[in-house]
C-alpha cells in the first residue's frame, strides 16, 4: 500500500465550530481508548525505568489542548512517576489552559540544549515528510536529555478498511475524512526506521508495536550528544 498525501481538515480548522468541536472529541475518544494514551505512556515508563528516573519532564509536540499529555501524565503517576509536560504546538488557537504551553515550530524548536527528560509528539510524525522528519528527530535530540518520542499510525490494508468502516461512529464529517487521510499518509514501521538512521545511529532507534496499528519509536540519545 502506497503512501498517498492527503490534506486534513483539522490541520487548519476547516469545517464550522461544531464540526471542529466533534473531531476533537473523535480525536479524543481515538487517543483514549485506541492505542495513543497507552502507547505515550509506555514509552516514557521505559525511559523513566532504563534511565532510573522518578521525575520526568517532557515537551509534547502538537500536543494541542493538551489531551494526551494529560491522560497520560495520570497514568504515570499510577506507576509512581512524576511526569511534568510542556505542549508545544504552531496556532495559539489550539492549546488548552490546563498545561504549561509554547507556541513555536517543531522543526526549531524554541528550547535550549537539553531542556527535557524527553521530547514526544502523537499523531505528529505523519504530517511530515521523510526530510522533515529526520530535521525533527535532530531537533528533538537536542532538546532531550535522554530520548525523542514518538506514536503514531501505521499504514496498512487492514488500517484503511477500519477507517472507513468506522465512520458511522465519527461525530464530524472532518473526521470521516481525515481518519482516512491520516491511515494513507502515515508511514511503516521500516520507513520510519530508515528515515530516523539519517539522525542518528541505527542501534540508537527501538520501534514497538502497538494495539490497532499504533507505533511507538524511542530513539535513544548517547552520551557523545550531550
Amino acid at each position: 500500500m502506497k503512501r498517498v498525501v492527503v490534506a486534513e481538515l483539522l490541520d487548519s480548522d476547516a469545517g464550522t465550530a461544531s464540526e471542529v468541536e466533534g473531531s476533537l472529541q473523535d480525536l479524543r475518544m481515538f487517543n483514549r481508548w485506541f492505542g495513543g494514551v497507552h502507547t505515550m505512556a509506555s514509552l516514557l515508563r521505559r525511559v523513566a525505568q532504563r534511565r532510573g528516573l522518578k521525575e520526568l519532564s517532557w515537551v509534547d509536540v502538537a500536543g494541542g489542548e493538551g489531551y494526551v499529555a494529560t491522560r497520560t501524565q495520570r497514568s504515570l503517576a499510577r506507576s509512581g512517576i512524576n511526569a511534568r509536560p510542556v505542549i508545544l504546538d504552531r496556532a495559539p488557537t489550539h492549546l488548552g489552559s490546563l498545561l504549561p504551553a509554547v507556541c513555536g515550530d517543531a522543526l526549531a524548536l524554541p528550547f535550549r540544549d537539553n531542556s527535557f527528560d524527553a521530547v514526544g509528539c502523537s499523531l505528529f510524525l505523519h504530517h511530515l515528510e521523510p526530510e522533515q522528519i529526520a530535521e525533527f528527530a535532530r531537533e528533538g535530540l537536542r532538546v532531550a536529555r535522554h530520548a525523542l518520542l514518538i506514536q503514531d499510525l501505521r499504514r496498512h490494508p487492514m488500517h484503511l478498511a477500519l477507517s472507513y468502516l468506522g465512520q458511522p461512529i465519527y461525530r464530524s464529517r472532518i473526521t470521516r475524512h481525515d481518519a482516512v487521510a491520516s491511515v494513507r499518509r502515515a508511514y511503516t514501521v521500516e520507513e520510519v526506521r530508515e528515515i530516523l538512521a539519517r539522525a542518528t545511529a541505527p542501534g540508537n532507534i527501538e520501534v514497538k508495536q502497538f494495539y490497532l496499528f499504533r507505533m511507538g519509536v524511542i530513539v535513544w540519545k548517547q552520551p557523545n550528544m550531550i
